[in-house]
């Protein structure tokens, strides 16, 4: 009987087959990235929206717990206080990113028109405005709210919102 060479060929993958397996996972990776980021800014979007809301009602609760004050002047008088109990100056009633101004690649301020003067003592009305940190990247839309609630969107941010009594009005509603 023939005795058969052993082969020792070892099995692998070759070059080819591994540049290949490279290719198509780049492929992939460039069609799903941008998905990614889009719905990054979608999400950061709907966090802005729902920011706003918060600092609607915190504004309203605010106006009925410290009526001799009206509305809040500033997001660090609507934040946690630092020790001991809340009062007008640490309400309390958003947490301590939002009152610092920033969340989830928003920024955020209140008002967005001149200074707080009260009318009589008392804040009769307020105004927000949540602006991406980085427009086209953390954001596409800039939003405002006022005393009326109601959220509008713009998508430029140069002489957007307010008309000349600071009363948000130029966007459209969401």
């Amino acid at each position: 009987m023939k005795k058969h060479k052993k082969q020792n060929k070892k099995r692998g993958f070759s070059l080819i087959e591994l540049l290949i397996v490279v290719a198509i996972i780049l492929i992939i990776a460039a069609i799903a990235i941008p998905n990614l980021l889009r719905s990054r800014i979608a999400a950061n979007e709907a966090s802005a929206v729902g920011s706003l809301r918060t600092l609607n009602t915190a504004e309203i609760t605010y106006n009925t717990t410290y009526p001799n004050v009206g509305f809040a002047c500033s997001l660090s008088a609507l934040g946690p206080p630092s020790s001991g109990a809340a009062s007008s100056a640490t309400a309390g009633l958003v947490d301590s990113n939002l009152a610092g101004g920033t969340k989830s690649g928003y920024s955020f301020t209140l008002p967005i028109s001149g200074s707080c003067t009260p009318s009589g003592g008392i804040n009769t009305t307020y105004d927000v405005k949540a602006s991406p940190q980085s427009p086209g990247n953390t954001g596409q839309r800039y939003f405002c709210s006022d005393i009326s609630g109601v959220i509008q969107f713009n998508s430029a941010a140069t002489g957007a919102f307010t008309d000349n009594s600071g009363v948000c009005s130029t966007g459209t509603p969401i």
